[in-house]
């Protein structure tokens, strides 16, 4: 329901918020209208869907999880937190996976998500989730960078993406070599059974790769605002197994953000949370294409026992500060 009131609060607010950033001339235009291209196109693969053969609407479904181990496994995981090492076999699947997500090319992405998790929830922040639920989700996208996400971008190291012929490849190629991926080649790979091409360019392409999108940016919207915070209660990313489900494991976002190195991004395996990720890698590493994968468990084994020496001290966990629109909710309350 909170989510709900939070869509509804940003619709309301849309208009003063576009026209302050059209008077400050700080509208992503080019982002904007591919944006608004994608949904239109999603849209007509709403319609479309009743065209399509089983085969097709199955295509489209398995679609999902290969572009999204394009993103939590290759880009997320591997190029952005190095929380593993792999062969260049699974370097080159992950990168043609990442290309079907079509989410901008790695070395954007992992640059933008390491600026995330060093100024994560300030001005540096891409997308920064104290700005509500929508700036987070998908508004960031519609307007120019704060200049303070400029200058983190420009401090950090990224000497290890171009080192990667993979990473580099790709980047050269960008955006055609995605945009391919993403829309024709699902389309082609669909005419091999008899559908229409236009066909499985509007579902298997673009109704599938909104869908996928907006199942991203659910981690960096909701993930960030609804769930528990188990691990690091001064943390606003919390874990939310509805995101998990949408961003195949990615939804155990407080754990992750404690310890970003971690391969698993969540406490447990699958057996315990839903996070087919990383069983992914751990598929690879058993076939030895995999291997230095980092947890960090034993660091929360250690911080898990001083937790509870100092409960059992009578020492009170520290509380998260509110948000801005969280303290105006309390007021209000206490004024009522």
């Amino acid at each position: 329901m909170e989510t709900i009131k939070d869509i509804l609060v940003s619709l309301i607010q849309a208009p003063s918020v576009i026209s302050h950033h059209w008077k400050n001339g700080s509208i992503n235009w080019p982002m904007g209208i591919y944006i608004s291209i994608v949904h239109i196109v999603a849209f007509v693969g709403i319609l479309t869907i009743p065209k399509c053969s089983n085969d097709t609407l199955l295509w489209a479904f398995v679609l999902w999880p290969i572009s999204g181990f394009g993103i939590t496994v290759g880009v997320h995981r591997l190029w952005s937190h190095r929380s593993y090492e792999a062969h260049f076999i699974v370097r080159l699947i992950l990168m043609l996976c990442n290309s079907v997500a079509n989410q901008g090319s790695i070395f954007h992405w992992a640059r933008d998500h390491r600026v995330h998790h060093k100024y994560s929830e300030t001005d540096a922040d891409p997308h920064n989730a104290t700005r509500g639920f929508f700036f987070a989700h998908m508004g960031w996208l519609f307007v120019k960078k704060h200049p303070a996400v400029v200058e983190a971008g420009r401090e950090l190291d990224f000497s290890d993406l171009k080192a990667d012929s993979l990473v580099m490849f790709q980047k050269k190629l960008d955006p055609w070599f995605t945009l391919y991926m993403c829309f024709i080649m699902p389309a082609q790979i669909a005419t091999l059974w008899g559908e229409d091409f236009w066909n499985g360019f509007y579902v298997a392409g673009g109704l599938r790769y909104c869908v996928v999108l907006h199942f991203t940016w659910l981690v960096n919207s909701a993930a960030h605002l609804y769930g528990d915070h188990p691990y690091d209660v001064l943390s606003y990313p919390s874990e939310n197994p509805f995101v998990s489900f949408c961003s195949v494991g990615e939804g155990w976002h407080n754990w992750h953000h404690k310890y970003p190195f971690d391969y698993a991004a969540s406490e447990f395996g699958v057996s315990s949370q839903f996070n087919p990720s990383k069983l992914v890698i751990d598929i690879f590493a058993a076939l030895g294409l995999v291997w230095g994968r980092k947890r960090g468990t034993n660091s929360w084994s250690l911080g898990k026992a001083r937790r509870d020496r100092d409960r059992a001290n009578g020492v009170a966990l520290p509380k998260l500060k509110p948000r801005s629109w969280e303290a105006n909710k309390k007021n209000a309350q206490k004024v009522n």
